[in-house]
């Protein structure tokens, strides 16, 4: 096994991408997240192109699929079903995810070393001079000199509560290392939980659409049906085109544009979710008495294969510090 060699100092050096401008959002971000913002426009535009498409190449006009009123009785009902479904919480924490979702993926490689890195960091200190030594890091992270290393750990308040309470619980020394264990996975649990909630609810309102699809298409029906005696083969043509469309849209926008955002929601936070699994693997093979070098390699082989780092890159993120 390779040897990690220690060295005194601090080398924060993994590759930086260079960096885009997104107007809509006034901030920089990598290469890599423009990617994923690039990949979801196109696969929102080639659901466009391919249904719409094809209906032009079909002989329809597109002027036959706008019907404003129709629009307004789905997204209208819709959205007061998602009001009415879920608590204010999850509501902001929807609104919060969207941005996030299209414009940017904060879970990389640079992410998880700088989460290897700060847990390394705290657990090698502690090593050195003693739990008592990190009780200002972890009572105050925004002041520590280690924490204040890595901003994006210090951006997610909820992950930096979550390593300094359970930095806290060890230093009281109390607690046996199964025992630890037993309690990160209840509060994992229970994350996972609260992490998938943002999914879900977008989840419900895509099933919902169909259906409300259909109360349009049925209100359209009625409508036709009233001016039955009044009106000629041309409008009551015109009147079931219109009722059809608003089953259309409600398909469309289910499966075409709220159903894949909703799954994108819920990848993101099955990979925050498994983070976390590695911060626990980190700090109970700590808690075992396996060194620093040791703690942070169970924590990345925890990680998800798609973006955790190799065994030479985390030793040379970690390398001096």
């Amino acid at each position: 096994m390779r040897l990690y060699n220690w060295g005194i100092g601090y080398s924060h050096d993994y590759n930086v991408n260079m960096a885009v401008l997104l107007p809509q959002q006034g901030s920089f971000v990598t290469f890599k997240e423009f990617d994923g913002f690039m990949l979801k426009i196109g696969g929102y535009l080639v659901v466009l192109c391919s249904v719409l498409g094809g209906f032009m190449l079909s002989g329809g006009q597109l002027a036959a699929l706008w019907h404003p009123f129709e629009i307004l009785i789905i997204g209208g009902a819709a959205f007061g079903a998602f009001l009415v479904a879920n608590n204010m919480s999850t509501i902001k924490k929807v609104f919060a995810k969207a941005p996030v979702i299209i414009f940017g993926h904060r879970f990389g490689k640079p992410f998880y070393l700088d989460v290897l890195g700060v847990l390394y960091e705290v657990l090698n200190k502690s090593r050195r001079e003693g739990m008592m030594s990190i009780e200002a890091d972890i009572e105050e992270p925004a002041e520590s000199p280690i924490f204040s290393k890595y901003p994006a750990i210090l951006k997610d308040k909820h992950m930096t509560e979550f390593v300094c309470d359970y930095l806290r619980i060890m230093s009281t020394g109390n607690m046996a290392p199964h025992e630890l264990e037993a309690l990160f996975d209840v509060e994992i649990s229970s994350l996972t939980e609260e992490l998938q909630g943002p999914s879900h609810a977008v989840t419900r309102i895509a099933d919902g659409l169909p259906a409300f699809g259909i109360v349009a298409a049925v209100l359209g029906i009625v409508i036709t049906m009233s001016i039955l005696g009044d009106a000629d083969s041309t409008m009551i043509g015109q009147k079931v085109a219109t009722a059809l469309v608003g089953t259309f849209l409600g398909i469309w926008a289910a499966y075409g544009f709220v159903g894949p955002f909703a799954a994108a929601m819920e990848h993101e936070a099955h990979e925050e979710a498994n983070t976390y699994e590695a911060i626990k693997m980190c700090l109970v093979a700590s808690a075992q008495g396996l060194p620093p070098a040791l703690a942070v390699e169970f924590g990345r082989k925890a990680l998800l294969p798609e973006h955790r780092p190799s065994f030479i890159e985390l030793e040379e993120s970690v390398k001096g510090r």
